[in-house]
């Protein structure tokens, strides 16, 4: 279910910022008109400061520099950790504080081409975690249930199990859209606006802004302004671009809520030729579902095309389709399709792995049981285990036993291929009686991951009302939830 029940931080300091959340969270969700005044306070506060440290810190990407070459250890080695946060909060207090550039690094996409990353500094990070704590829980609370991508309890799970829920009620066409680059392409302008809707501190509002334009040092060695977009890879870049999209959530909600919202409603649309529709979107990914024709589903494009324009974005022509639900669709890596069931007349919608994930699994794999490979066995058993592994949990709620069987007998050929070769081609049955009796390969307290056995369960709609880390609990928070799934014919 994706839910687990926590009791408070143990953290003194993250149980004050968790507090602080809520009250926030609470406030922005009772008025959804209040703008909020001297949040800088809270960014600057000693306690935040320290909470997104301790974020930042022990993220992955701690080992890595920005523009000035310091790494979070570099700090605690030379500055200590008080030192720097008090030193930070001095900045922030006086207004002398100014981003850095953020450093490029440009990395391969899955169709071959590059996608830029921005690195920023670490000072920058621990900020950007600040802002975060603080705008956070403020815009979770007006942002639209359609929205999945970059938001806490929520995942890719969810999304697909939305696309389900409408796919088996009528909801047979898809438009799929892309929009064309758009971490680099959203208007500075109409993001800010769209911030300053909860957000009235110009303090907190020049920081975001000062964010936005603090450019970037190309691989190259170049400096380049920002004039559109947020740095993909940044800490507080997710939550802005979903602030921007919220605008498409937003436009698809009030329709709904005003032409849509009953099965009555529905259904004169309906009998007067009209389609219906809904939106489900992940970051810049999503589909509209549609109960109607191609034509209502084609219409769309344009719909979207305009809702879009004013955040500076726009869809790509060459990516945006509309597909039927027999024909079957990609989506965050999933196959969505239409079949018939095994043995039966009965159609029904299935969930599985892409062709392009299950490629994308099998190249990891043969990279690193290249022959030429030298890690030592041990550590390929643990970063085979931990990409076979990652790939099954995400697919692991669809209906995916079949390709589990087949990536497991792929990394079992792969890695025994590997061993061989190591053992001057020993012939199989040798290496069977040596290696891989039983089919398992073990070495020390490290076995390899057999994908074959990870079970799979139906990940069902979870309703609109997903709870964010910041609602608050009631009398019935311990009972166990009931899920209601209302008919969207």
């Amino acid at each position: 279910m994706n839910i687990v029940a926590v009791g408070p931080p143990a953290d003194p300091a993250e149980a004050h910022v968790l507090g602080m959340q809520i009250k926030l969270h609470r406030w922005a969700g009772e008025d959804e008109g209040r703008r909020f005044g001297d949040l800088f306070n809270l960014v600057c506060d000693p306690t935040f400061l320290l909470v997104a440290w301790k974020r930042v810190r022990g993220n992955r990407g701690a080992r890595t520099a920005g523009v000035d070459g310091i790494t979070v250890r570099r700090i605690e080695q030379e500055q200590g950790e008080d030192n720097f946060l008090a030193e930070l909060r001095s900045e922030l207090r006086a207004r002398t504080y100014r981003p850095s550039r953020v450093r490029e690094r440009m990395i391969p996409k899955a169709n071959g081409k590059l996608r830029r990353l921005g690195i920023a500094t670490v000072r920058d990070r621990v900020v950007q975690a600040a802002l975060k704590l603080v705008l956070e829980p403020i815009f979770e609370a007006g942002f639209q249930p359609s929205s999945y991508g970059f938001r806490p309890n929520r995942g890719a799970r969810d999304a697909i199990a939305d696309i389900h829920l409408h796919s088996i009620n009528t909801y047979e066409w898809v438009l799929e859209a892309d929009i064309q680059a758009c971490f680099d392409e959203i208007s500075h302008s109409a993001l800010m606006d769209r911030v300053a809707r909860r957000i009235k501190d110009k303090r907190v509002l020049a920081l975001v802004k000062a964010f936005l334009k603090a450019g970037l040092l190309t691989e190259l060695g170049r400096e380049e302004d920002t004039i559109t977009g947020t740095p993909q890879g940044g800490i507080l870049s997710p939550l802005l671009a979903n602030i921007a999209l919220s605008a498409l959530d937003d436009h698809f909600a009030r329709e709904w809520q005003t032409l849509m919202s009953t099965e009555s409603k529905r259904r004169r649309r309906r009998q007067r030729g009209l389609g219906n529709w809904r939106l489900v979107r992940y970051a810049d990914d999503f589909v509209v579902m549609v109960s109607g024709t191609r034509e209502h589903a084609e219409a769309l494009r344009s719909t979207v095309q305009a809702v879009l324009a004013p955040i500076g974005l726009r869809l790509s022509e060459a990516k945006t389709k509309v597909a039927h639900l027999d024909e079957g669709f990609d989506f965050l890596g999933f196959r969505i399709q239409r079949r018939h069931k095994r043995g039966t007349q009965q159609r029904a919608v299935y969930t599985y792995p892409s062709k392009r994930s299950v490629e994308r699994v099998r190249d990891k794999v043969r990279a690193l049981t290249h022959r030429a490979s030298p890690l030592p066995l041990p550590k390929l058993l643990s970063r085979l285990n931990a990409v076979v592994c990652g790939w099954c949990n995400y697919f692991r709620h669809s209906a995916a036993k079949h390709v589990f069987g087949v990536v497991g007998e792929y990394v079992w050929y792969r890695i025994g291929r590997w061993i061989r070769a190591r053992h001057n081609n020993l012939a199989w049955r040798t290496m069977h009686r040596r290696h891989l009796l039983d089919r398992q390969v073990v070495v020390g307290k490290t076995r390899l991951y057999d994908a074959r056995t990870v079970p799979i369960s139906r990940h069902r709609f979870r309703g609109y009302r997903i709870p964010t880390p910041w609602t608050e609990q009631t009398p019935h928070s311990n009972q166990r939830l009931t899920l209601v799934e209302s008919r969207v014919r």
